[in-house]
């Protein structure tokens, strides 16, 4: 089983991604963390020396290769990820997809003053995270298998809605972790 987190930059894949395979007892993976590796530099560095098309290429290799790993983890997505189809296809052929869904407001009181992300440096972030939201919420949508929103619960309420979410559907042996506030696991 793969759970992969898709969303918007800042909206919590790394960290509820990190928790939840830990409450799951599977490793986590983040694909922003396996292209900087694949790289050799950070992903703002490169981005700015070479462009997002390139970096796009590497990104969609990349998720395919982690796609194709013959065992069960938790993967955080970067924040564009869904901009392909081949990647949204992938994405939702070989693992379940929770949307982490934030809005861009939200999104912007995380990140004022997070200086690694490419996309942002600009003039108005506030401004380029509607543009992008407007633009990537439908994608998002059309990848995900759940959409979670992350307005008001803690990172340990979102990670118990993901697992109850995977529960309810069957998708998550209830055995296997405790999804409940609180709870301790099972096995």
């Amino acid at each position: 089983m793969i759970i992969s987190l898709i969303g918007m930059p800042g909206s919590g894949k790394s960290t509820v991604g990190r928790q939840m395979a830990r409450q799951m007892g599977v490793p986590f993976v983040d694909s922003d963390s396996e292209i900087e590796i694949r790289l050799g530099e950070p992903i703002r560095d490169f981005f700015e020396r070479v462009g997002e098309a390139e970096f796009r290429d590497i990104e969609s290799a990349v998720i395919d290769e982690i796609l194709q790993r013959d065992a069960e983890f938790v993967l955080a997505t970067g924040g564009g990820a869904i901009l392909r189809e081949s990647n949204r296809q992938l994405l939702h052929k070989h693992s379940t997809v929770l949307y982490l869904r934030s809005t861009p407001e939200e999104l912007f009181r995380r990140l004022r003053h997070d200086t690694q992300r490419p996309l942002l440096q600009v003039r108005d972030p506030l401004q380029k995270l509607r543009e992008l939201y407007a633009a990537r919420n439908p994608l998002y949508r059309r990848c995900a298998h759940f959409v979670l929103e992350t307005g008001r619960p803690s990172v340990h309420g979102l990670v118990n809605m993901a697992l109850m979410q995977l529960e309810l559907a069957g998708i998550l042996d209830p055995t296997r972790v405790a999804a409940t506030v609180g709870a301790e696991k099972t096995s």
